[in-house]
């Protein structure tokens, strides 16, 4: 694993951290490491969530003005049809 030294932090901020991690039940070192992986972890979320915003426009850029049968339409047909009742 890799050592990360921050310099010339704020007093202030390096207080309320330890709060923070006191608060929390964790050292100042488990509390930064926690602070920086949900970090990274929304910033992942958030790439994935534009990747598909930016696909679903795509798809209905792609199915523009075309006539699509309503899901529950489908679904009421094929029970009311009688597919896949056992017999």
């Amino acid at each position: 694993m890799a050592t990360v030294n921050v310099r010339r932090l704020d007093d202030e901020v390096v207080r309320k951290l330890k709060v923070r991690a006191a608060a929390n039940s964790r050292s100042l070192e488990a509390e930064l490491r926690d602070i920086l992986e949900r970090v990274v972890a929304e910033d992942d979320y958030q790439a994935k969530k534009r990747a598909f915003r930016e696909y679903s426009k795509q798809l209905r850029a792609l199915t523009a003005g075309r006539h699509h049968t309503p899901s529950e339409e489908l679904i009421r047909a094929s029970r009311d049809s009688g597919y896949g009742r056992e017999e």
